[in-house]
């Protein structure tokens, strides 16, 4: 990615040098199915006699004019940034140029329907992309407004952020829609959707008096499985709870939610014009987690139109102070004002396993990262920005209490509309409003990193009372700060329905090595005790080994979902830190899923079932588990309630889990209607899913593949197809595979992360053992060569982490010793991968 950085002391200066007032873009998107033509006019103010540059990714630049001073393109312009030398104090600089579709979901995508053919073009802009659509100073502290004009065919349907005008005709059929200017914005949350999309209209009235029209849009082939009515409800909903929570009016004109095809992320904030991934369009029957995960995400941008659009970071630094806060507030409207009540669970079972997991790496960075350039920032879209920084605010709101973080927050938004932030602008609003001092807090929660373990040491007297109670808190080897959290402890019994209920809750704050618990004194020992009851303090969590035996034996009785929830964390945990055997817990998880009631909870324990059992469990007792617990799924699924959450699961489960001739029998049996289960609809998303896994087993091949195709010429079965394809067990098709991931010459961004979904399953992972080589000897001319998002998926996706073996680490330890310091962002993605390979050589020395 030669020439595409930009650093944070280059962004620094030229913020220094000028202030942008706006800028005018045209845009011609007839030229065919390669590239467009994209003119832009900047007027901006500036240190007289300066010079500076602009950020345009081009494939051709004609003209270039400052301030009526025509300068020569070849001199000027690299293809990347532009020069802008001799600056006026007012300026005006024309920039014509030809700039490139791209099928890497990065600036303006460009993706043809296999249904009916018709185009369909979208923009994704974060971090640094607005760049490949227009001549842009591409940082978010250089805010200006931004009047879009497009032709395009005239049977297309143009969005943007600014309500869609009246089109008007061009030549050859086409049309022109000129924009209205957008209110002052950083460019990365501009936006363009054009294509023949189909959409559903709704409005509500916010809470100035504003009708603020709504839309949903989604491809012609899509929109017959668009549930409108589901999206509308849930963005109604978080309107009213933001705009009560925020003290601010939703500040946009309208909002509009577009599903997109071949989007690398869950979704993207553009002010008024959401993009999210099609795979929350469900055309088939899918488990409730996605669902709710969808409702959550419908939430996360909608709360970003105040915090991350109207008030923007003026550094990437703050990248996580974005994204954590749009995911705390996402969940917190999900539980207080949607079906969702038990978002909260979702979000421990789900956000909070992530950060845990992300903070254990080599590569754990504060909260606070050093943000240095673009690199730094891209890699740093993770469990630290996101879940953790969630984790952490939640934490705070505990900390300052929930009306006062609101006051705090409705402040800051009064004080800083339209403008950029650090993170003091928010912590000093929070001080004014709670009346806590949170420096000390913040350096000890945002700029250290690592997670604490807290345990319990309990005393009890001669008559079953606990006579004392403390909470030891302990911090990892490497990172040894011992923080403050306020947090509960609960304590249970089984009632007489034979259920688990919370008997005593004590809040309290836990600071320093050893904190008494005086309140729970005197009391008769309960069946249960935990730690952090409520999941308020981001910390891992360890019991007391009776509260633990009991726990193991009375999972399926908690009347709350959140505490039983907990305890399958620390469980989880417990075992991939190697302190308890692998084995252990997968015979929890089998003997206890059936009792699972939240759908988000027993994907996660899927999952974490197939880790356990590839990667963690030693090698004699992996093929007599595998197989056992591919059985075990099956007899849950024939269990489960007909048509439940359940039943799907298991049986999506057990199909890939499958090895044994018996169990791939009854999978086969499955595809061609021989054997049924009642209320299990075999759809065409199951269909692909039993096919796939026969074809991993080697019972079906190509021909099979294509033959499914030719029913299902989607874009969603191209995929389908693509993973498929790259699961065949035979080194032909093994390498074939390969080499088209590698190369990135045939396949779509989207097309690749399906083929990197099926290459690595393999029933026998031998069968890869031949491209770990291959690939420490080409990601570095692949992150050399390709965009960054594309890059990254390669790095990660091929990485050889079926390879569970001392070699493998030696061979990632010649690559990064190679390497060095020299490209950090590709040293971090390839330690990273390489830590899951030595977690599970440990785990599995562990697992006896």
């Amino acid at each position: 990615m030669p020439g595409l950085n930009l650093t944070r002391e280059e962004a620094r200066e030229r913020a220094e040098l000028i202030s942008v007032d706006s800028y005018t873009v045209d845009l011609d998107l007839t030229h065919g199915d390669r590239v467009f033509g994209s003119n832009t006019t900047i007027r901006f103010t500036a240190t007289a006699g300066s010079s500076t540059f602009i950020d345009a990714v081009t494939d051709q630049v004609h003209r270039i004019s400052i301030n009526g001073t025509e300068i020569d393109p070849s001199v000027h312009s690299d293809g990347v940034r532009i020069q802008l030398p001799d600056l006026a104090e007012n300026n005006e600089v024309v920039i014509e140029a030809d700039a490139l579709y791209t099928n890497t979901g990065e600036g303006l995508h460009r993706f043809v329907d296999p249904v009916d053919h018709e185009v369909y073009l979208y923009t994704q802009f974060e971090v640094p992309d607005s760049r490949r659509m227009f001549a842009v100073f591409e940082q978010p502290d250089l805010k200006a407004t931004f009047q879009f004009t497009v032709k395009a065919p005239g049977h297309w349907d143009v969005i943007s952020n600014q309500t869609t005008p009246t089109a008007t005709d061009a030549e050859d059929g086409a049309k022109v829609w000129a924009f209205a200017p957008t209110p002052r914005l950083a460019s990365y949350v501009t936006a363009l959707i054009a294509g023949p999309y189909q959409s559903i209209r709704s409005e509500l009235t916010s809470s100035d008096g504003r009708v603020i029209p709504l839309g949903v849009f989604a491809r012609k082939s899509l929109m017959e499985f668009v549930d409108a009515d589901n999206i509308f409800t849930i963005t109604r909903q978080g309107f009213e709870f933001f705009e009560k929570q925020f003290g601010t009016p939703y500040p946009f004109e309208k909002y509009d939610q577009l599903f997109v095809p071949e989007f690398n992320a869950g979704a993207m904030e553009n002010a008024g014009a959401v993009t999210f991934l099609e795979s929350y369009v469900f055309r088939s029957k899918v488990p409730d987690a996605l669902v709710e995960r969808r409702a959550i995400t419908v939430l996360h941008e909608l709360a970003h139109m105040w915090f991350g659009d109207l008030v923007t970071m003026k550094w990437w630094n703050d990248l996580w102070l974005n994204e954590s806060f749009a995911e705390f507030m996402s969940t917190l409207a999900a539980a207080e004002a949607t079906e969702f009540t038990h978002s909260w669970t979702t979000f421990s079972s789900l956000e909070k396993s992530w950060a845990y997991a992300q903070d254990q790496l080599p590569s754990t960075h504060p909260i606070v990262a050093p943000i240095k350039d673009l690199e730094d920032v891209q890699v740093n879209f993770d469990g630290i920005t996101y879940a953790k920084g969630a984790s952490v605010l939640r934490q705070l709101v505990a900390w300052v209490g929930q009306e006062e973080f609101m006051a705090g927050v409705r402040s800051y938004f009064a004080k800083h509309a339209w403008k950029n932030t650090e993170l003091n602008d928010l912590l000093s609003e929070l001080e004014v409003s709670s009346g806590r001092d949170l420096s000390n807090w913040g350096a000890l929660w945002l700029e250290t990193a690592g997670v604490n373990k807290l345990e319990p040491e309990i005393e009890e007297d001669e008559n079953g009372k606990i006579s004392s109670f403390t909470i030891r808190q302990s911090a990892p080897v490497n990172y040894l700060t011992l923080r403050p959290h306020r947090l509960a402890v609960g304590t249970y019994d089984l009632n007489e329905s034979g259920k688990l209920e919370r008997t005593h809750r004590v809040e309290l704050d836990v600071d320093g090595e050893d904190t008494e618990v005086p309140e729970l004194a005197g009391i008769d020992r309960p069946d249960l005790i935990l730690i952090n009851d409520d999941d308020l303090a981001y910390a891992k969590i360890r019991l007391d080994e009776k509260s633990l035996a009991f726990a193991i034996d009375h999972l399926k009785d908690f009347e709350s979902s959140l505490p039983r929830t907990l305890i399958w964390g620390a469980a989880w945990d417990a075992a991939r830190d190697a302190e308890t055997p692998a084995r252990q817990y997968a015979e929890l998880v089998l003997n206890n899923i059936g009792h699972e009631t939240d759908s988000t909870v027993v994907m996660v324990l899927l999952r974490q079932l197939s880790t356990i059992i590839d990667s963690f469990v030693s090698d004699d007792a992996r093929t007599g588990l595998s197989e056992r617990a591919a059985d075990r799924l099956w007899e849950l699924s024939q269990q489960a309630q007909p048509g439940s959450d359940a039943q799907l699961q298991f049986v999506k489960a057990f199909a890939l889990r499958s090895r044994s001739s018996a169990q791939l029998d009854t999978v086969e049996a499955l595809l061609n209607g021989e054997t049924s289960l009642d209320g299990l609809a075999l759809d065409v998303d199951m269909k692909w899913a039993l096919l796939t896994a026969l074809v991993a087993g080697g019972r079906k091949g190509q021909s099979d593949i294509d033959a499914m195709l030719a029913t299902d010429d989607t874009a969603n079965g191209d995929l389908s197809a693509h993973t498929a394809r790259a699961a065949i067990p035979t080194l032909e098709a093994k390498r074939d595979m390969f080499e088209k991931i590698r190369s990135g010459s045939e396949l779509s961004n989207a097309q690749s992360r399906a083929a990197i979904q099926g290459f690595n399953r393999a029933h026998d992972p031998q069968i890869l053992t031949g491209f770990v080589d291959d690939y420490f000897g080409s990601i570095r001319q692949v992150w050399e060569t390709k965009s960054f998002d594309t890059a990254e998926q390669i790095v990660l996706g091929l990485f050889p982490v079926t390879q569970i073996s001392q070699s493998t680490l030696e061979r990632a330890d010649a690559f990064l010793s190679e390497l060095g310091e020299e490209i950090p962002a590709l040293r971090r993605l390839v330690l990273e991968s390489r830590d899951a390979v030595s977690r599970a050589l440990t785990a599995r020395a562990a697992d006896h």
